[in-house]
């Protein structure tokens, strides 16, 4: 199945699609969806492979989120058992996550740099695009992304994933070639509209974040990776553009980013 959409990042891989999985992979079959998912630690990394493994229009990619578990390490060894395989095609989700620490906990801030710092040299030295997280931090994941594109140029790549912020933050990292991906919250939330219209075509990228975050009409319930399809359509009525358009485009801008042609046999 060559996939008409693409969810650039879902968590397909957790438990909560332990009961129904393979029903879950069908829909999207039935609605020609391809996804990336995303692992946050070393066991869920492993998991996310070999889902892909299985399936020609699913991907990986490997890293450890900022937040999730803050005794989590980026054990380098562990990751390198896995970089290698085809369809890995990012590292992350990492990144920075300041939004449940208070201002003044600047342990945390540094644990959160150097776990980010890790996982960028990593991407740099298998040349794999970067699938960040950045919340209530965007301007210190910009700070250090410009420290490495400095010295890498466009060595350094990537996608802002789930990005809620301004089009100020957006130029920032659009001036890294870095681009931004849209998730459910653009069926129901007006605030992201302008962010939306502003961004060029070729930077935004589909995500569903499944099994959180569900767009609309599912709003409140658990997400899965079919549902872009919706995103899909609220972007193109944010953007007053043709629907057959953006879909081609988002697919197209995936396809570019994480050079899934290179890893498409299962």
């Amino acid at each position: 199945m060559t996939p008409q959409y693409f969810d650039a990042h879902s968590h397909l891989n957790f438990p909560e699609y332990d009961a129904d999985r393979e029903t879950v992979v069908r829909r999207m079959e039935e609605q020609s969806v391809g996804t990336i998912t995303v692992g946050t630690d070393a066991v869920s990394s492993r998991s996310a492979l070999d889902l892909a493994v299985k399936y020609s229009f699913i991907f990986a990619s490997i890293g450890v989120h900022p937040a999730d578990d803050k005794l989590q390490s980026f054990e380098v060894e562990k990751f390198e058992s896995l970089i290698f395989h085809p369809k890995v095609v990012a590292v992350g989700e990492c990144g920075l996550d300041y939004h449940l620490i208070s201002a003044g906990d600047e342990a945390e801030k540094k644990r959160q740099r150097e776990l980010f710092v890790k996982q960028i040299e990593f991407a740099l030295k298998y040349q794999k695009p970067l699938m960040i997280h950045s919340r209530a931090a965007y301007g210190q994941t910009h700070e250090i992304l410009v420290s490495y594109a400095r010295r890498h140029g466009e060595k350094l790549s990537g996608n802002i994933h789930f990005f809620t912020g301004s089009i100020e933050d957006a130029k920032r990292f659009l001036e890294l070639g870095f681009t931004l991906s849209v998730a459910g919250v653009a069926t129901f939330a007006r605030e992201y509209d302008e962010m939306i219209r502003f961004l060029p075509l070729s930077a935004i990228l589909s995500e569903t974040d499944a099994p959180f975050a569900a767009p609309e009409p599912w709003r409140g319930k658990r997400n899965e990776p079919a549902y872009v399809v919706e995103v899909v359509r609220a972007i193109a009525r944010v953007r007053s553009q043709d629907e057959e358009l953006v879909r081609e485009a988002l697919v197209e801008n995936a396809r570019r980013v994480f050079r899934l042609n290179q890893g498409v046999a299962a």
